[in-house]
Parts: structure tokens; sequence; C-alpha cells
């Protein structure tokens, strides 16, 4: 039988306090372990509130899945923002660069469906029309069409 406990943390700063203390202390797990591994595991996502699922076998041996923060979440975090804009057709927020844009499609790769980076940093893209947020100082559909047309290819 697997023991699971989920939990809402903030990455890179689990405690051995609420939530996980209490919910891993009749578990029989080492919880010190556990902590450690959560915090080396989501300590990429460092402000921000992430979902976390440990299973616990019946042998004490462990396995820690991470859940990423919406994607809206991690642009503004990435950006610095408070929140996106209140009207993103007409209002843009930020601009964000292409490395940005990798670097959030790198931290969500498990979770979205494109098989290269470049189709993961277009699901970005669209992430970026509803927060209003730019790209290379472009309309995020703008620069989708530039992407799909080879135009950042050498960048890639």
């Amino acid at each position: 039988m697997v023991n699971t406990v989920e939990a809402l943390i903030d990455g890179g700063k689990a405690t051995a306090g609420p939530p996980l203390g209490p919910a891993l202390g009749p578990t029989g797990v080492n919880t010190g372990q556990v902590i450690a591994q959560i915090n080396e595991k989501t300590k990429a996502f460092s402000g921000m509130k992430v979902p976390i699922k440990v299973l616990i076998n019946d042998d004490k041996t462990f396995e820690i899945k991470v859940g990423t923060p919406p994607m809206s979440a991690l642009v503004k975090s990435e950006l610095g923002l408070a929140s996106g804009s209140s009207n993103a057709r007409t209002t843009k927020v930020a601009d964000m660069t292409l490395d940005q844009a990798k670097k959030i499609a790198d931290m969500k790769k498990d979770s979205l469906l494109g098989a290269t980076v470049k189709a993961r940093v277009l699901e970005v893209a669209g992430n970026c029309v509803s927060v209003g947020v730019t790209i290379d100082g472009k309309d995020p559909k703008v620069f989708q069409k530039d992407v799909k047309a080879g135009m950042y290819d050498d960048r890639f």
C-alpha cells in the first residue's frame, strides 16, 4: 500500500512544520530527508507556491512528485509583475526576452505538449497573450508567426 501526502509549499522552503511535518510524522519516513529532497526539487520555483506529492511505500521508501505553478504565475514571477494586464488586448504590462521564454518553457516542460524547445516557447507565447506581455518587443501572436516562419531558428 502507498500513502500519499499532498501539500502546497513555498518553492525551496519546505519545513518540518505544518503542513508537511504533521502529515509525514505518522508515516514513519525520515522527515528530514523528505524535506531536503523537496527543497532541492523546488528551488527553481523560489517565491512561488508549488504543489507536491510525497508517495510513501510500506518499506518507508518515498518518491516526490513536484507539480508546477500555473504558467501565468511563472511569467509574472520571471518579469517581477504583481499581476497581469487588466485588459491584455490594449494594455501591455511588460516585455519578455526569448531567453526568459525559454527558461519558463524549460520549467514547465513536463506539463507542456510541445516536443521541442521551440514548440514549448510557442506555448509560453500563447500564455503571454492573456497576461498582457510582449516578447522581444512584439505582440505574442506576431512573435509566434515569426518563430514559425523560422526567424528565430538560430536561437533555439
